[in-house]
C-alpha cells in the first residue's frame, strides 16, 4: 500500500489532552503534573509496558522490522498527569455489522467498551471506500450509556493497539512522527484516577509506512483500496 504520509506539527503540539472549559488556573494544571514517586512505581509502569508487548507481539515485531528487536527497558518515561476526560451521553455507536465492532475492546468485567480506531477510520456503509481521519482519539463507550473521550492525538501521532491492563487501566500502543522520523509510544491511562503516562523509545525510524499496522490489523477494512 502506498505510504500514508502525515505532516509533522511539532513533538509537544501532537498530544493534546481533553481539558473542560474553565478547568481551573495555570497554578492548578501545574499542580496535576505528578513525577514518578519512586524506582518502584516507575518499575511497576515498566512491566506493564512488558506485558503489553508480550500480549501484542505482532505490534512489536511489526516495529522490530524497521527499528530492530527492543523490550521495555528501551521506552523512557516522559510525564505522568492528570487528565480531565470530556463526559457526555452517548451509547456506543458502532453496531454489530460495523467493520470496525470486532477491534472495540470490552472491558474485563463488563463495562462497555474501549474504543481506539473509530475516530480515525472511516468504514461505515454507504462510503464508497474507506479513508482515514488525520486525527486519533480514545474512547470509552461505557455500559451507563456515558462516553468519555480520554486521548486526543493530532495529524503527527496514531494510536495503533490498545489493551485492559485491569480493570481501570488500559494501555495504548502508536508513534508520533518527529523531525528525527517516527517513534513508536506508550499511553498508560488509569481511568479511576483519570490520569496519564507517557513514555517513548529511546530510537526512531525513518522507515516507517504510517498506515502499515492499521492496514495489517483491521483485516475487515480494505484501506489499501483508498490509496493511502
Amino acid at each position: 500500500m502506498k505510504q500514508y504520509r502525515l505532516r509533522s506539527f511539532g513533538f509537544f503540539c501532537a498530544l493534546v489532552l481533553v481539558w473542560a472549559c474553565d478547568s481551573g488556573s495555570d497554578s492548578k494544571q501545574e499542580e496535576a503534573i505528578q513525577p514518578v514517586a519512586s524506582e518502584n512505581q516507575l518499575g511497576t509502569l515498566k512491566n506493564q509496558i512488558s506485558l503489553a508487548l508480550v500480549q501484542k507481539n505482532n505490534w512489536l515485531n511489526h516495529w522490530a522490522g524497521s527499528l530492530g528487536g527492543f523490550d521495555e527497558s528501551d521506552f523512557i518515561w516522559v510525564f505522568t498527569d492528570s487528565i480531565d476526560p470530556m463526559e457526555m451521553p452517548e451509547k456506543n455507536p458502532i453496531l454489530e455489522k460495523d467493520p470496525l465492532r470486532p477491534y472495540q475492546i470490552a472491558h474485563p468485567e463488563g463495562d462497555g467498551v474501549m474504543d481506539i480506531y473509530s475516530y480515525k477510520v472511516e468504514a461505515q456503509e454507504g462510503l464508497d471506500r474507506p479513508f482515514l481521519n488525520p486525527d486519533s482519539e480514545v474512547i470509552w463507550y461505557r455500559s451507563d450509556g456515558m462516553k468519555e473521550r480520554l486521548l486526543f492525538i493530532g495529524p503527527s501521532g496514531m494510536f495503533e493497539e490498545g489493551l485492559w491492563l485491569s480493570p481501570v487501566e488500559f494501555l495504548v500502543l502508536g508513534y508520533f512522527e518527529e523531525d528525527e522520523g517516527f517513534r513508536p509510544m506508550v499511553w498508560m491511562i488509569n481511568t479511576e484516577k483519570h490520569q496519564l503516562s507517557q513514555f517513548k523509545l529511546n530510537k526512531t525510524t525513518e522507515k516507517y509506512l504510517p498506515a502499515s499496522y492499521l492496514d495489517k490489523k483491521l483485516k475487515s477494512v480494505d484501506l489499501a483500496s483508498n490509496g493511502n
